[in-house]
């Protein structure tokens, strides 16, 4: 049987806040961090961080919750920003919100392929047969409903840098869903982001894209924006984020090495 799990607590540790007031926080991830504590990550979070930083975040005051203050998450690989709540009453408006999607998100993703300049993918996404930490495209209404929109912001030879609009936030979904339609996030290790899907695979290029996949080591997928009614002001805020230095090197490398040819 698994331990029963214990208390989140604080710990000290260099978080990218880039807002703050009486009753948010905006966080911008760095890659590799795990949003909450959970089986097999009961420390190094960016809530045990959290928890460090202010005195109180919402709900921290019951027993056993292990993600207080948290509206909403990304995958520990996928970088970018998160909105915590510090108050009961902030993280209510704040996950309605988040349910009503009256939420504007942005993400980027390089990917493999050149898709269409714009489209929305929709689809069920549901837990794979084959392995419960997979999710997968499924029939329809054998999953959960899921819909992408997306617009190319730049092309290459055979990537694209993407910016994606989330309808519904579903686990894994940008990266379930552009797998699905043949265009996989870079760097996907679990969705098949790390083979060359198109274009030669020989000499420089094949040396430049072990490089750069070995030096990404995660999907070049990012948070970059995120708005929303800041639940006490009433006023809309919008909140940007620079690209992390690891996905920049990738996007700099393809616009030094891989332009589309007309």
């Amino acid at each position: 049987p698994k331990p029963p799990p214990p208390e989140a607590k604080a710990e000290k540790m260099d978080l990218n806040i880039v807002y703050e007031d009486d009753d948010i926080i905006m966080v911008n991830k760095e890659a590799g961090m795990v949003v909450h504590p959970a089986y097999g990550n009961w420390s190094g979070t960016m809530v045990n961080g959290l928890m460090y930083h202010v005195d109180e975040l919402a709900g921290d005051e019951e027993d056993e919750n292990l993600r207080p203050g948290i509206v909403h998450r990304l995958d520990k690989d996928t970088s970018g920003l998160l909105v915590v709540a510090k108050n009961d009453e902030t993280l209510a408006k704040l996950s309605g919100l988040f349910q009503e999607k009256d939420v504007e998100r942005t993400y980027w993703a390089i990917v493999w392929g050149t898709p269409d300049e714009e489209g929305t993918i929709e689809g069920d996404i549901g837990r794979s047969k084959r392995d419960r930490k997979l999710m997968t495209a499924k029939p329809e209404s054998q999953g959960k409903s899921a819909v992408t929109h997306y617009k190319v912001l730049e092309y290459f030879d055979y990537l694209s840098l993407v910016e994606v609009k989330l309808e519904t936030g579903r686990t894994h979904q940008i990266r379930v869903h552009f797998a699905h339609i043949g265009h996989h996030v870079f760097g996907d290790p679990t969705y098949g982001g790390t083979s060359v899907r198109y274009g030669p695979n020989t000499g420089s290029r094949k040396s430049m894209f072990h490089n750069l996949l070995t030096g990404l080591d995660r999907q070049a997928l990012h948070a970059k924006t995120l708005g929303f009614e800041h639940p006490t002001t009433g006023e809309m805020v919008q909140f940007d984020s620079d690209l992390p230095k690891d996905f920049q090197h990738v996007l700099t490398m393809l616009q030094e090495n891989c332009k589309q040819e007309y």
